[in-house]
C-alpha cells in the first residue's frame, strides 16, 4: 500500500491522563507513563487507517504511592494478571487533513483481559518537521468509561451517602508521533 505511511508513538511526547471523582466532590487525576503504538495512516482514504497501543498498566501514577499500589492491585487494574491496556481500532469515522479536523476512532480497549468497544473523539493538532530530519504528527483525543463494565468494581460506601470512587472516568490522551521511513526492499 504505496498510500499508507507508518506512524511510532512518541512515549516521551504522549500523555494517557484519566480523572475520577473521590468522594463525589473533588476530582483524582493520574497518568500512565508507559504508552507505545502505531498508527497507519492511508493518505488517501483516512477512514481506513488504524491504531494499536499498548499501555504498561503498571505505570499508573497518580501522585500518591499508596494509591497507585491500590489501583496496581486486584481490587481495580490486577496488574500482576494484567500487566497490559490496549487499544485497537476497528474504523475511523470523518478525515484529518487540517490542524483543528475533528474526528473519531472506534476501537476496542482492553482493561483486566475484557474487551469493550470506546469512541474517542480526535482533534487533529497539526504535523512538521521536528530538528532532526523526521516528520511529527499530533493529535488530542477524549473518551468517558464506566469502570465497572471492565471489572473494575471495587468502592466504599460513604457515611454521608454516595461512594469513595466515582464510577465514570475521564480519559484524555495527547499523543505525539513519528513518521517511519519505509525501508527498500
Amino acid at each position: 500500500m504505496p498510500d499508507t505511511t507508518r506512524w511510532e508513538i512518541d512515549p516521551v511526547h504522549t500523555t494517557v491522563e484519566f480523572s475520577v471523582k473521590h468522594m463525589m466532590f473533588t476530582t483524582v487525576r493520574g497518568r500512565f507513563k508507559g504508552v507505545k503504538g502505531t498508527i497507519e495512516v492511508d493518505e488517501k482514504n483516512p477512514d481506513r487507517s488504524s491504531v494499536n497501543v499498548e499501555i504498561d498498566a503498571g505505570s499508573i501514577d497518580t501522585g500518591a504511592a499508596d494509591r497507585d499500589a491500590h489501583l496496581r492491585s486486584a481490587d481495580f487494574l490486577d496488574v500482576e494478571n494484567h500487566p497490559k491496556i490496549t487499544f485497537r481500532s476497528k474504523r475511523v469515522e470523518g478525515a484529518a487533513n487540517r490542524e483543528g479536523d475533528e474526528f473519531r476512532v472506534l476501537g476496542d480497549l482492553g482493561i483486566r483481559g475484557k474487551t469493550i468497544e470506546v469512541a474517542l473523539d480526535v482533534t487533529y493538532t497539526g504535523r512538521g518537521k521536528d530538528p532532526w530530519g523526521g516528520e511529527r504528527a499530533g493529535a488530542n483525543a477524549t473518551t468517558e468509561i464506566d469502570r465497572r463494565e471492565w471489572g473494575l468494581q471495587w468502592n466504599q460506601a460513604l457515611e454521608t451517602g454516595g461512594v469513595l470512587v466515582g464510577n465514570k472516568v475521564k480519559i484524555e490522551i495527547d499523543v505525539q508521533a513519528v513518521k517511519q521511513v519505509p525501508v527498500p526492499a
